[in-house]
């Protein structure tokens, strides 16, 4: 399944560039896992239809293991904040071998479904009564280590949450394991730097502006080991955290955290749900990206996010699996379009433009938005970019006759049979035929821990 230390040539009937498809094209991928240009020796033909690994802009690994399983009526009208609490209960149970198994299961799903590289907004951080692991970053080394495991690109985000509230109470019980004051996360992040060598970017996310108050946001950001990183931050996902901001700031929170820190290109703004007009212009002329969760605002209630003002404002955008009730980049962009047309009460949305591809559009911006929230020179199959790639199944009957202006459109909004063949993460074959290199391994792993925590 590996290549070989030289690398090797392949030939695509159909290559996907930002501006368009290149019809019988041939690259190389070197030892390294770079992409190399078209020329040398016989090159292998690898299919039709080849695109850009999708990046995941938003993960929490763990939750994956609990998907489905609050989906019964509570006594009061259920919402995000119910939801939390089975959330809290479920967390409570895993450490860090249970993490890595969990997260290892969960890049393989996203490596199947055509996810190249993963943002994992990481703050399961302490043992469950708080006391920190020995070494403090077991279980962001878990995640590591699962990742390479499955062979997913990993963009790690260790969390900084202080506060249990924009009032900026204790964290309560069930919240002090997610906890660190500034100096201790900075020692965090050093440590987990230091562990990531090749194929691991390590970046900063703030939980929200009700776990992190001003003084210590100040205090990360203005550390040199914020300089040129990603920066992730949840922020207005559902109406009451607004409410609470606007009562206790005084501010509606992304209007308020424009005030109070220089958002731009390096930041990703995680739900981003309810703005106003003038939030939705300056995050757009920000340059910051709006990472855009569809099936977990869904599953959550939270509300849609104001697609098209955004987009005609120059808007960026990426999209994430989140708590992982769909791995699946086709299920968030479909429904990232059917969500606005079920607003709007219109069809093809995204696509701002007469003759514009709704499917063509979603997957390009996901590509940009992406990459720039992971922080890496990815989505693009370009001469000296990492090889991230995906061959579609051109002998599935979704893709009979299709051409190149059908075909993704059809990949994205035509049936739920996988369509992703085999995936290259960093020039390395992880997918061949619909099954993962070590599936059944890592699977059986997963199921034996689920199994355990389901005892408990």
């Amino acid at each position: 399944m590996n290549e070989p230390s030289h690398g090797s040539r392949y030939k695509a009937g159909r290559l996907w560039r930002d501006d368009g498809w290149k019809v019988d094209a041939e690259f190389g991928v070197s030892g390294a896992g770079k992409l190399l240009a078209g020329v040398g020796a016989v090159a292998e033909p690898i299919g039709q239809w080849v695109l850009p690994g999708v990046p995941n802009v938003h993960s929490h690994a763990f939750q994956r293991a609990m998907a489905g399983l609050a989906e019964r009526k509570g006594k009061a009208e259920d919402s995000f904040w119910s939801w939390r609490e089975t959330m809290y209960g479920f967390a409570a149970a895993i450490g860090p071998d249970e993490l890595k198994a969990i997260a290892a299961q969960l890049y393989v799903e996203m490596l199947k479904a055509g996810y190249t590289q993963v943002c994992e907004f990481h703050y399961l951080h302490h043992q469950p009564d708080a006391t920190p692991y020995a070494p403090p970053e077991a279980m962001s080394l878990a995640l590591i280590e699962a990742a390479r495991e499955a062979g997913i690109g990993l963009t790690l985000l260790p969390v900084l949450y202080v506060s249990g509230g924009f009032d900026g109470r204790a964290l309560g019980e069930r919240q002090r394991r997610f906890g660190h004051d500034v100096d201790a996360y900075l020692r965090l992040l050093e440590a987990v730097r230091a562990h990531a060598g090749e194929g691991v970017h390590v970046g900063i996310a703030l939980h929200s502006l009700r776990a992190v108050p001003e003084r210590a946001m100040r205090e990360v950001l203005a550390s040199p080991l914020a300089a040129a990183c990603p920066i992730h931050i949840h922020i207005a996902e559902q109406i009451g955290e607004v409410q609470d901001c606007l009562a206790t700031r005084s501010a509606r929170p992304v209007e308020w955290l424009f005030d109070h820190a220089d958002v731009d290109a390096r930041w990703c703004l995680v739900h981003a749900t309810h703005l106003t007009a003038a939030e939705t212009s300056q995050i757009a002329g920000s340059g910051a990206v709006v990472g855009l969760c569809p099936t977990t605002e869904a599953n959550l209630g939270d509300g849609v996010f104001p697609l098209t003002d955004y987009l005609d404002a120059g808007g960026v955008f990426g999209i994430g699996s989140d708590s992982h009730i769909s791995v699946s980049p086709v299920e968030e962009l479909r429904w990232l379009e059917y969500g606005q047309r079920l607003q709007l009460r219109h069809r093809n949305i995204t696509a701002r433009h007469a003759g514009d591809s709704v499917g063509e559009t979603l997957w390009r911006a996901a590509l940009r938005g992406g990459a720039q929230a992971c922080g890496r020179s990815i989505g693009e199959l370009r001469e000296g970019a990492r090889a991230d790639l995906i061959v579609l199944d051109d002998a599935s009957p979704l893709l009979a006759a299709r051409n190149e202006q059908s075909v993704l459109d059809s990949f994205l909004f035509a049936g739920n049979t996988p369509l992703v063949r085999d995936v290259m993460c960093a020039g390395q074959w992880v997918v061949r035929n619909f099954l993962h290199r070590d599936e059944a391994r890592i699977a059986a792993r997963y199921r034996t821990v689920v199994e355990k925590l389901a005892s408990r």
